[in-house]
């Protein structure tokens, strides 16, 4: 789950202890355009107080109200739809006529909202199951391929971290990328063998692994829901975990380095068992090209590239700028 879905859990969280009633609304299925995906999560507290979005505000500010006046949902969850026809659309502020389909849940003792919480905290991918009848839910582990469904009177979400990503080497420029990867809700893997870098890492939520980086890609099991970037500068300990990660499933797999040195990788590579397509799928240099040139720049970069390629999004060739040239020489610009 992402950022601002974790923030709903814990704010609903601290409103219960604080003896607030708390309803937690879930964004169960949209028709048209929809300013929030699938499972999106709100949080809206009896005085009116809300925490996440479903909706461009419209929806949340009539939600609010029906709170306010307890008719929005009495003691156990329902679905409700805004949006159905064009003129509510417009009202809801839903753009192109956009339907959006929630489960409105009053929270109790029984929504097991801590354990769930503690569970994400850990990084920990589970699946809760809400009896839509006595508001009773239970959580147990989860994999990638459970999604959020309505089976009968059982509600069915999944939280947690669905994305992973391996990086090798802990240096500063690792730092950034995996600070900024947790942010996206990655659950972020570091593989360092060299002591003098792993012990010097104070970049909390990450697991640090000092085995070598092969050894690593291959206990790790990677799926589609993965992705390896490697960092080091040394092939030694970067080519290793590529010769294994781009015969994985992973869905992005990046190294750090100029154009020469990664021509230089790939024919590198060639001389293994790896075939021209698997080859292909090394992205290096890693990321977009959008000029960077502090850590922080080349992270932004990085997870800028792996959003567009974990969205499915096409990405255009970016054209290099020209050289200009001074007394004869070449001067980068």
């Amino acid at each position: 789950m992402d950022s601002v879905d974790l923030q709903v859990l814990k704010s609903a969280c601290d409103w219960m202890k604080a003896g607030h009633r708390v309803v937690l609304v879930t964004v169960v299925k949209t028709w048209g355009s929809a300013p929030r995906p699938i499972g999106a999560l709100t949080a809206i507290r009896d005085d009116g107080m809300l925490e996440g979005s479903v909706s461009g505000g419209c929806i949340e500010d009539d939600m609010i109200l029906r709170v306010r006046n307890k008719d929005l949902v009495k003691d156990k969850p329902v679905t409700t739809q805004y949006g159905v026809s064009a003129e509510e659309a417009s009202r809801f502020g839903l753009p192109c006529g956009g339907t959006l389909e929630l489960v409105l849940e009053p929270l109790t003792a029984e929504s097991g909202l801590d354990k769930l919480l503690a569970h994400v905290e850990r990084h920990e991918l589970v699946k809760r199951t809400l009896d839509m009848k006595t508001g009773r839910a239970t959580i147990e582990p989860a994999v990638n391929s459970d999604q959020l469904a309505i089976e009968g009177e059982k509600f069915i979400t999944v939280h947690g971290p669905r994305w992973r990503l391996l990086i090798i080497g802990a240096g500063q420029l690792s730092k950034y990328l995996a600070q900024m990867g947790q942010a996206l809700d990655y659950n972020i893997i570091v593989c360092d063998p060299r002591e003098e870098y792993t012990e010097g890492w104070d970049v909390p939520g990450v697991e640090i692994k000092r085995g070598m980086p092969d050894d690593v890609v291959t206990e790790l099991n990677l799926d589609g829901h993965s992705a390896v970037v490697t960092l080091t500068h040394d092939p030694k300990l970067d080519d290793m975990a590529l010769l294994e990660a781009l015969k994985s499933p992973a869905f992005y797999v990046g190294a750090i380095g100029s154009k020469k040195n990664n021509d230089a990788r790939r024919v590198r590579l060639a001389d293994f068992d790896l075939s021209k397509d698997e080859i292909a799928r090394l992205r290096g240099p890693v990321g977009l090209k959008i000029g960077s040139k502090t850590p922080p720049e080349i992270a932004i970069a990085i997870l800028a590239e792996m959003t567009a390629v974990k969205n499915d999004v096409e990405l255009p060739q970016t054209i290099e700028k020209p050289k200009a040239t001074v007394a004869g020489c070449a001067v980068t610009t």
